[in-house]
């Protein structure tokens, strides 16, 4: 389909005697290729004499250089020719009146994008010509883009390569425009080089230069080509494509990875850090206190292990894609708790008298506030790093063991020891170190002796008052002890705990007896005296009954309960 200018041309031609031609027609005419174009050429003739005129209408074509010109076709109202052996010959058809001369070309190529010479002769006075532009179009593919595949660095001083736009196949010659985020960039941003193909075809490849800034890195660029159709412009837009941009870090995050919470020594600490450049940069890490020190590591992450109080600083990271002369860099405080192991004095052992007090002490360095607990035998017996013990007694023996911890840092602990040992001289039990007691001759006397001490007594026994004094009981602390006859007497009991130890002997009243319990350790010596007074029997004997125990052998102490008390029959 044509597309017809609303331009015309008139060439008025006038014979003598009042005759005139009139020509008209369009000054150009638009088509697509392939389509077909009609060129009309319009024509009035005026006679002042009111005869009939007789034309004859040419059409010819111009060269490509419109210096030249070739006859396509030729004839009047009677007769017509379309002249043989051109690329016209099959192409056009040319219908004539008395008013007008339309030329129609059929299947429009690009070699007819040319001017069309329509030339009507009036075959007596003269002719007129009057000329046609046929403008052929052709629409182009639709564009391609692509991007670079390297990426853009916005440090490069001068104009990076951004993308290549390519759009083919296309007449007359397209124009391409860059666009960054649907908005048009300067002409000066692309450089065109146009082709053309030996079909006539243009291609046109555009390179969009560019310098890059940070924000480009979410821009999208696209290309539009522009082209000629009939009776307009049109457009067609490539997809877009997004840049990969480089460039340093403005800004760096610093943060302590591993462990969560505290650090205590032995930790292994990973430090990281972050800067927001592209790509993600390697870091160089050091302490602030030792900046020429730079301390290993792998790309953005520090690895310190074990840790150590002398651990403790600021540290720094800086990226390796920044400005040599830019303070960019992260910072963090990495504090490592310490408890050091406890130190207890007095150490190790300690020996005190009963009754004396003793204070202990129980110390541990930390970075952090402590609390001391002390323990004896599982069970709390003070708080504080100190502690008080008073008026000491054999009960009081024992180890003491305190633990050092931290409130705000449960993982920090440390504890130690005292062995705590309370010495003192036998002590007998009861009021009385000198017992007198009547017993008729021929009776059984048990006698009870009972101490306490540490170390724990030893006891012996001396019978006086027999001939024969029997020892109680060996034992590896020299006594002096007078052994007496076992026919006269014997032990009956030995019992003992940690610090009470108990004797009961069965005595045969034969005469006046002073029986003498000696009780020692290698702290003292005790010695708890029995004088037994023999009554003569006044009547005939009665038969042997078990001996009679002296009220004082019942009475034990409460810490020998666990154990039963028996005393034989003789």
């Amino acid at each position: 389909m044509a597309f017809l200018k609303r331009t015309f041309v008139v060439f008025l031609l006038i014979y003598m005697a009042w005759t005139k031609v009139e020509l008209t027609t369009q000054e150009t005419v638009e088509v697509y290729l392939g389509d077909s174009a009609q060129i009309l050429c319009q024509y009035n003739v005026t006679d002042g004499n009111n005869q009939p005129s007789d034309l004859f209408v040419q059409w010819f074509v111009t060269s490509d250089i419109r210096v030249s010109r070739k006859l396509i076709f030729y004839g009047d109202d009677k007769k017509q020719k379309v002249v043989d052996n051109t690329d016209y010959s099959d192409r056009i058809n040319v219908t004539l009146d008395h008013q007008e001369a339309q030329l129609t070309i059929q299947n429009v190529q690009l070699s007819d994008n040319r001017q069309f010479i329509c030339h009507v002769q009036e075959k007596v006075f003269g002719f007129a010509v009057v000329t046609t532009d046929l403008r052929v179009f052709a629409p182009p593919d639709a564009p391609v883009i692509k991007d670079v595949m390297t990426g853009i660095s916005v440090t490069n001083e001068m104009p990076s390569k951004v993308a290549s736009c390519e759009v083919r196949n296309s007449f007359p010659e397209p124009n391409i425009t860059w666009y960054k985020n649907s908005m048009p960039l300067m002409s000066s941003a692309g450089h065109a080089n146009v082709s053309r193909d030996p079909r006539g075809f243009f291609s046109v490849q555009s390179t969009l230069e560019y310098k890059a800034v940070r924000e480009d890195e979410d821009a999208y660029f696209s290309c539009e080509v522009s082209f000629f159709v009939p009776g307009g412009v049109r457009t067609l837009e490539s997809n877009s494509v997004n840049i990969t941009v480089y460039y340093p870090s403005t800004k760096v995050e610093m943060w302590r990875e591993s462990p969560q919470g505290l650090v205590k020594e032995g930790d292994t600490v990973e430090l990281r850090c972050h800067g927001d450049g592209n790509p993600p940069p390697s870091f160089i890490f050091h302490r602030k206190q030792d900046q020429d020190v730079d301390l290993e590591s792998s790309g953005h992450v520090l690895i310190l292990s074990p840790v150590s109080r002398n651990h403790s600083g600021i540290y720094q990271c800086r990226p390796l894609d920044s400005d040599e002369y830019a303070d960019v860099k992260g910072e963090i405080q990495l504090p490592v708790h310490y408890l050091d192991p406890a130190v207890v004095v007095p150490k190790d052992s300690e020996v005190m008298l009963k009754g004396e007090d003793l204070t202990a002490t129980c110390n541990a360095l930390s970075s952090l506030k402590t609390h001391t607990v002390w323990y004896k035998d599982g069970k709390q017996v003070g708080t504080g790093n100190t502690l008080h013990l008073q008026d000491a007694t054999y009960g009081t023996t024992g180890q003491y063991h305190c633990e050092v911890s931290a409130p705000s840092f449960p993982a920090l602990h440390s504890s130690g020891s005292v062995h705590i040992i309370v010495r003192g001289g036998p002590q007998l039990v009861g009021e009385d170190q000198e017992v007198q007691l009547e017993e008729a001759i021929g009776r059984m006397v048990n006698l009870s002796c009972e101490a306490e001490g540490s170390p724990l007594p030893s006891i012996s026994w001396n019978i006086i008052g027999t001939q024969v004094t029997k020892k109680a009981h060996d034992t590896a602390l020299t006594c002096f002890c007078v052994f007496v006859s076992p026919q006269n007497w014997k032990e009956v009991v030995r019992k003992s705990n940690e610090y009470v130890a108990q004797s009961v002997v069965s005595v045969n009243v034969t005469s006046d007896i002073r029986a003498l319990c000696n009780v020692c350790n290698d702290v003292g010596t005790e010695v708890k005296a029995f004088n037994i007074k023999a009554i003569p029997s006044v009547t005939t004997p009665a038969p042997f009954t078990p001996g009679k125990s002296f009220a004082l052998t019942a009475l034990l102490s409460d810490a020998f309960s666990p154990f039963p008390f028996y005393v034989p029959e003789f």
